[in-house]
Parts: structure tokens; sequence; C-alpha cells
């Protein structure tokens, strides 16, 4: 089974999470704290994760969970685009990889998961990359990893080159 990425839709990744977008204009905000919500029983966690460059077509083969809390993704500086697979759960609770989608997200947008999404963890493209992540944590079952069938992920041209073009920051 092959998915081909696409560009970032909010809408359609509305039932997994959201994309976070920087302010619009100087002196705004772009507030996403209702992701982050206390969870009973676990504590605020930040760290900043280093993840290497993966190449197109990517293999996917094991998904995870976090069932308790949402977590969240802010690229760091050298992050130009990265892939963001979801899948929703099928009637048991299981990933149904059948129903996978794959996004190409610009290093400009964070993104953040709902509780009890299923994904794949970050795979940035172009270089290796850092990620700021917060999530609520403090219980044994805070991480569930499941192998699902292979699956591959490939970026049509138009998807590709609409998140390449990554502006510059102005100085």
């Amino acid at each position: 089974m092959t998915i081909t990425a696409r560009r970032p839709d909010p809408v359609a990744f509305a039932p997994y999470g959201a994309f976070v977008d920087p302010p619009a204009a100087f002196g705004e905000r772009a507030v996403f704290s209702q992701w982050l919500k206390p969870v009973a029983g676990r504590s605020q966690q930040g760290h900043v994760n280093r993840v290497p460059c993966s190449a197109l077509p990517l293999k996917v083969d094991r998904v995870e969970c976090h069932p308790h809390a949402a977590q969240l993704f802010v690229p760091m500086g050298e992050v130009t685009r990265y892939l963001v697979i979801v899948m929703p759960s099928n009637a048991a609770g299981d990933p149904d990889p059948g129903r996978a989608e794959a996004f190409l997200v610009p290093g400009s947008q964070g993104v953040v998961y709902a509780p009890g999404v299923w994904h794949t963890g970050i795979s940035v493209l172009d270089a290796d990359a850092s990620f700021a992540v917060f999530m609520w944590r403090g219980g044994d079952d805070d991480d569930v990893f499941v192998s699902v069938p292979d699956f591959e992920v490939v970026a049509n041209d138009v998807a590709a080159e609409d998140v390449s073009l990554v502006e510059a920051p102005h100085g």
C-alpha cells in the first residue's frame, strides 16, 4: 500500500489534532494552550527531540499513540519540512493503516496530536532536525507502540514543491 502525502489541510487533520501556525502579524499570539490542559495524575513535560533525516519514499511499519494526553511538536530552526502520518482507530481501538493519511508540513508550522491518535514518529526531510515536544506524562501507559503491516509514504511533485518553498527569516 502507498499513501501520498499532501499539503497540510487543517480540516482533514481536525479529527487527529491541529497544525500550529505562527501569528499572522507582529504583536499577535498564536494560542494553542487548549491542547495542554492538565491531565489528572500526570505532570507537564517538555523536552527536545533530535530527529535524523529521512528520505522519500518512507517505509512505515510501526505507529504510536498517547492515550491520556495531547502531544505538541514545535519545529526548531533547521527544520525545512517534515512528514506527519496519522490514522484512525478501528472498532477494536487498534490502528487502521488502511485509512492512514500523510501530510508534508513546512518547518514554519507545528503539529499537535489529540489524545489517543495513532501516528508515526516525526520524519524530517532534507536534514537532521530538532523539535520541542510538550505533553502530560506520568504513567507506564503514556506511550503505546504497535507494529502495523508495512506501507509506504510518497509525495507528489506539487505537494513537495509547495512545502519546500519555505520563506527565509527576515533579518
